[in-house]
């Protein structure tokens, strides 16, 4: 992987680059859609690239247990599996199993816990998690990570940063362990699977924790550093501890991190959060938000949010937003989406993810210009201006 920065804010920390992976170039700041179950909800990967997304993101917990990293593997990995021709982030799963809360067990070797699907017992290790990952072939793969519970006392943030340490270094070693066992491949005779694995170089991210600490969080970013990882990332933030406390972390976390590496803040998709944290030097983002609130009618619009099942949207010759340029609004009014709506139809969440989607990679790439033409500062203030002016 490398990593270039081409342009710097004047008054920011903000910077835009280029990510160059074995599918292609991503070009950041970059929103990631999620892909949990190898499809962002609602769109096909025809779609996703008409709306111009860059990178997609996968997870190891769910496609471990459905349909499983050896189906996965069979077909060269997640992005040939379904048919997008980009790069793929996985997710290593640590966040859904500390979503499990009852259903789980942590101890020094790895996480024990129930499926949401069928109740079956399964267990995931630092080096069950990159096997996995290595297995769905995706470019950049997670260490796995305990995110702890905003309940969580100092002290136990603290056990729990120094496990996920511990974890980290484990990963990288599982990550010899297989690229030595691939480096012994004759491919020339390899089969399918091997093939695919050779094409794609994977890159470990580690995930820096430490809960609303800022302390810890110090802590945990300094004991990552040492691993020389080609990229990192900011976990355990908007799990409910709130925009100004996540502002305060991210802000103080971001610079303590290599600036000549990727920093990826880990399930933030409010346009507020994006636009701290690109001022704060990310350069990746993912969230479910887009998609998640698309589904229920929820809308993203330079205006603020809005609800296209409320009434008042019924008569609406208007787009969602008359600024965007995805398929939903260069076609289709929020009266007839409305209707789709009350009517239960697929095509309105289809059509509303694709606009959210769209909306955010746009304000990304919007946020690039700005910081090419280093008025980043400004243009943020006044899109927050609009955005909140309800």
């Amino acid at each position: 992987m490398n990593f270039k920065i081409n342009y710097k804010d004047s008054t920011t920390d903000a910077r835009s680059g280029e990510i160059v992976l074995s599918r292609g170039v991503v070009k950041t700041p970059v929103f990631m859609p999620v892909g949990t179950l190898a499809t962002v909800k609602g769109l096909t990967p025809r779609e996703l690239v008409d709306i111009n997304a860059e990178i997609i993101l996968g997870n190891t917990y769910h496609l471990m247990l459905r349909p499983g990293e050896e189906l996965v593997s069979q077909f060269g990995g997640i992005a040939n599996f379904m048919a997008w021709h980009k790069p793929v982030l996985t997710d290593s799963g640590g966040y859904q199993v500390f979503s499990l809360a009852e259903q789980r067990k942590i101890t020094e070797e790895g996480a024990e816990f129930r499926s949401h699907i069928d109740g079956s017992r399964h267990f995931l290790s630092p080096e069950r998690a990159v096997e996995i990952q290595s297995q769905l072939n995706s470019d950049i793969m997670m260490v796995l990570d305990e995110c702890p519970a905003k309940e969580f006392s100092k002290t136990e943030v603290l056990k729990s940063l120094q496990l996920t340490q511990r974890w980290a270094e484990r990963c990288f070693l599982a990550k010899k362990e297989i690229e030595k066992k691939q480096h012994n491949v004759d491919f020339s005779k390899a089969n399918f699977v091997w093939k695919y694995l050779k094409a794609s170089e994977q890159n470990l991210f580690p995930i820096v924790q430490g809960g609303i600490h800022l302390d810890l969080r110090k802590e945990s970013a300094e004991g990552l550093i040492s691993l020389d990882a080609p990229g990192y990332a900011i976990g355990g933030v908007s799990v409910g501890e709130g925009h100004e406390l996540m502002r305060e972390v991210v802000e103080f976390t971001t610079p303590l991190l290599p600036t000549k590496k990727p920093r990826y803040l880990m399930g933030v998709g409010h346009p507020q959060d994006l636009l701290m944290g690109i001022a704060a030097g990310i350069d990746m983002f993912d969230c479910v938000l887009p998609t998640r609130n698309g589904r229920n009618g929820g809308a993203l619009t330079k205006n603020g949010p809005i609800n296209l099942k409320n009434a008042c949207h019924r008569d609406s010759f208007d787009p969602i937003d008359d600024d965007c340029d995805c398929y939903a609004c260069q076609n289709f009014s929020k009266g007839y989406i409305r209707h789709l709506f009350i009517a239960r139809e697929m095509l309105a969440s289809t059509l509303t993810s694709m606009h959210n989607v769209r909306f955010l990679i746009s304000l990304m790439e919007q946020a690039r210009i700005e910081i090419k033409n280093k008025t980043f500062a400004s243009f943020a203030k006044e899109f927050m201006r609009r955005y909140n002016k309800k």
